[in-house]
């Protein structure tokens, strides 16, 4: 049996109290949405004027960084900072200490945000986020006994060595780190989503969906995740493109496989369901984008969007809407409305970021403009509907 440290709730906690910082979830999805919309309407409008210099990481690589940093991080730790603490009955930091860890992850957006900050003050303040957050993942997993989940904060120190090596390049320290600081750290977010994908897809999927029955395979899920990671680490390395190809290809064989064993045709009915297992396909479909890279046959940004846009962006809408129901004491298969508007909208967007550029390659500026804007639009609307939720307590006025 695992210690529980989680104390239990004397009384009621009043629905007229802020409790952002009651559980993980609370300030990180809040800080994900609102980051993934001003950042993205930031660097589309920059794109479009043509302004593409000036700071820090540069303006290419500060769209990767704060995507991949800020935007997906924020959202990991949100998930795992709630999740390890069910899984393993011990608390994750709240209160103060959960506070002090999204102010420092805020902080490294808005000192990156600001020119004028010179490098030795960002970095620090930036490569000390992941550490100090692998350290909250751990300590409970470890305390718990429960082995399985090391695999995250393995990942997410994985993650902090590719920013470290981004940092080292805007440093001036070594030359030409970035991109495989870049590409180390989204393989390791895909193996995260992917972990996590195995852990909750077919569960809410046989739960909300009346009639499925979602088959797991255990030498399946043996090979999905490392297959991730040798992907990751051969592209960072600029391993032979037969290599990186044929890897590429292997994953998006055993992840098709994966989803199709979860997949019924009537998911489309359940909103809270179909935008997962849509984000996942992305990320199958940016496999097999990346073979085809790997060969030259397309652009690298092709499969880049599709994992990330469509693989991570949609993962992570829909976990950020469904925890947030969840951990609310509401009903996680009937979301608001506007949240529905809000997947479609962002499911709109990765066909138009990932595939017309590809047909229509004179127009990309075009459809950058428009995936940006139907992207922005759905993080928006999260955020109008779950910032109260966020901030106040369940509606069962238990802790959490």
């Amino acid at each position: 049996m695992p210690i529980i440290d989680i104390v239990p709730p004397s009384k009621k906690i009043p629905p007229d109290r802020w409790v952002p910082f009651a559980l993980g979830f609370r300030p990180f999805f809040l800080l994900a949405g609102l980051y993934a919309a001003m950042g993205l309407s930031h660097w589309v409008m920059k794109f479009i004027r043509g302004v593409m210099g000036g700071n820090y990481y540069g303006t290419i690589g500060w769209h990767s960084h704060e995507m991949l940093f800020g935007y997906a991080t924020a959202v990991i730790a949100s998930f795992l900072l709630t999740a390890v603490r069910n899984w393993t009955g011990i608390d994750t930091p709240r209160g103060t200490p959960l506070a002090l860890l999204a102010g420092l992850w805020l902080a490294s957006r808005l000192l990156a945000w600001w020119p004028a900050v010179p490098g030795w003050l960002l970095a620090p303040v930036d490569l000390a986020f992941l550490p100090l957050f692998a350290v909250a993942v751990a300590y409970p997993v470890m305390r718990a006994k429960h082995w399985k989940s090391l695999v995250f904060p393995a990942l997410i120190l994985a993650m902090a060595g590719g920013n470290l090596l981004v940092h080292l390049e805007a440093l001036d320290i070594a030359g030409a780190t970035a991109r495989a600081g870049i590409l180390l750290a989204l393989y390791m977010v895909l193996a995260i989503m992917v972990v996590m994908g195995g852990r909750v897809i077919p569960f809410f999927t046989e739960k909300g969906v009346p009639g499925a029955s979602p088959v797991t395979r255990p030498w399946l899920e043996h090979i999905v995740t490392p297959l991730v990671v040798l992907l990751g680490l051969a592209l960072s390395i600029e391993a032979p493109s037969a290599v990186t190809g044929l890897l590429a290809l292997l994953a998006a064989v055993a992840h098709g496989l994966r989803l199709a064993g979860w997949y019924a045709a009537t998911v489309w009915r359940y909103p809270m369901i179909w935008v997962l297992q849509l984000g996942y396909a992305w990320i199958v479909a940016g496999f097999l984008l990346q073979a085809a890279a790997s060969q030259g046959l397309i652009s690298p940004f092709i499969a880049l969007h599709a994992l990330t846009a469509g693989g991570i962006g949609m993962l992570t809408l829909g976990m950020m809407a469904r925890v947030t129901l969840g951990h609310t004491a509401r009903n996680v298969n009937e979301p608001a409305g506007l949240v529905v508007v809000a997947f479609i909208l962002l499911a709109a967007a990765v066909p138009v970021r990932v595939i017309l550029p590809w047909l229509f390659p004179a127009q990309t500026i075009w459809w950058l403009g428009i995936s940006g804007t139907l992207w922005v639009a759905a993080f928006l609307l999260f955020v109008w509907v779950n910032a109260p939720i966020l901030v106040h307590p369940r509606v069962d006025g238990h802790p959490g």
